[in-house]
C-alpha cells in the first residue's frame, strides 16, 4: 500500500484542482452507522418517504422519533482521523472542494471551511421549514420534541423537517450543479467511503475521469468505478487518509 499512498500524495501536491468525495464509510469510524450494510440504518428502519412526511401527521411523528434517536448518536460522535486529514489538506491549501453524501456535519466540525463543502444530501444539524424555507435552531426543536410536540411546525404553519434529503424528495439543485461542475473540472478526484450506488452522486467520479482526472478510491467494498480508477485501496478511511497527509508533510 505504501506505493499507492505515495502516488496519491504526489498527485495532491501538484496543486491542481483537488476534489474529495466522501460517503458514509468515513463516518462509521466515528460510530455513525451507514445506511445499507447489515446492521445499518435501513436494516433497522423502513424509510419514511417524503410524500408520507408531507401528507400524514403520523409519518411526521415517526420521522421525528427516529431523528431524535439518530441525532443523539451524531451528537456524541467526533471527527475521526479521516475527517481530520481532509481538514489538514484544506489548511495546507490543497483542497479545491469537498463533496459529501454525509449529513452528520463532521467535516465542518473537523475544520473544513464551509465554503469548500458541498452537501448533496443536506445536514441533519439544520432544521428547515418546508413552506417558508427558514432555518430553525436544532436546540429549540429538541426542546419542543422533549416537551411533547411530536411533529413540530414553523410559525408560518409549515412543517419543520431536518434539512436532509428523504426518499422521494428532490435533490438540492444548486449543490448538485456545483458538484457536477467541480467534478468535470477536477485534476484529482479522491473517493472515500462510498459505494457509489446512489445517483446522481455516483456519477461524479465518472465526470472527473471524463476530464482525465487522476481518480483514487478508498473504500472497504467494491464500487462500480473500481475498473476506471488509477489507484484503488481497500482499507479504512481514517488509516489511509492519515498516512497520505503524513507522507505529504514528511516531504515538505
Amino acid at each position: 500500500m505504501d506505493k499507492k499512498i505515495k502516488q496519491i500524495a504526489a498527485k495532491i501536491k501538484q496543486r491542481g484542482k483537488n476534489v474529495v468525495f466522501t460517503g458514509a464509510g468515513i463516518s462509521t469510524e466515528s460510530g455513525i452507522p451507514d445506511y445499507r450494510s447489515q446492521g445499518g440504518i435501513w436494516d433497522k428502519f423502513r424509510p419514511v418517504y417524503f410524500d408520507e412526511f408531507m401528507s400524514a401527521r403520523a409519518a411526521r411523528e415517526e420521522y421525528w422519533r427516529r431523528w431524535q434517536e439518530l441525532y443523539q448518536g451524531i451528537q456524541r460522535s467526533r471527527p475521526n482521523a479521516g475527517h481530520t486529514a481532509i481538514a489538514r489538506l484544506d489548511q495546507m491549501g490543497l483542497l479545491e472542494a469537498l463533496i459529501t453524501q454525509n449529513v452528520d456535519g463532521l467535516h465542518q466540525e473537523a475544520g473544513v471551511a464551509d465554503d469548500k463543502i458541498i452537501e448533496l444530501h443536506g445536514n441533519t444539524r439544520r432544521i428547515r421549514c418546508m413552506s417558508c424555507r427558514n432555518i430553525t435552531a436544532t436546540k429549540e426543536i429538541r426542546k419542543r420534541l422533549q416537551s411533547g410536540d411530536a411533529a413540530p411546525e414553523c410559525e408560518c404553519g409549515g412543517y419543520l423537517k431536518p434539512d436532509t434529503i428523504s426518499f422521494g424528495q428532490a435533490m438540492p439543485v444548486d449543490a448538485v450543479e456545483k458538484a457536477t461542475t467541480l467534478s468535470h473540472t477536477s485534476d484529482f478526484f479522491l473517493v472515500v467511503g462510498s459505494t457509489l450506488l446512489v445517483q446522481p452522486a455516483a456519477h461524479m467520479p465518472v465526470y472527473a475521469k471524463q476530464n482525465n482526472a487522476f481518480l483514487a478510491i478508498v473504500n472497504l467494498s467494491d464500487t462500480p468505478c473500481d475498473n476506471m480508477c488509477d489507484v484503488l485501496i481497500r482499507d479504512k478511511a481514517g488509516k489511509v487518509l492519515q498516512r497520505i497527509v503524513e507522507e505529504m508533510e514528511s516531504s515538505l
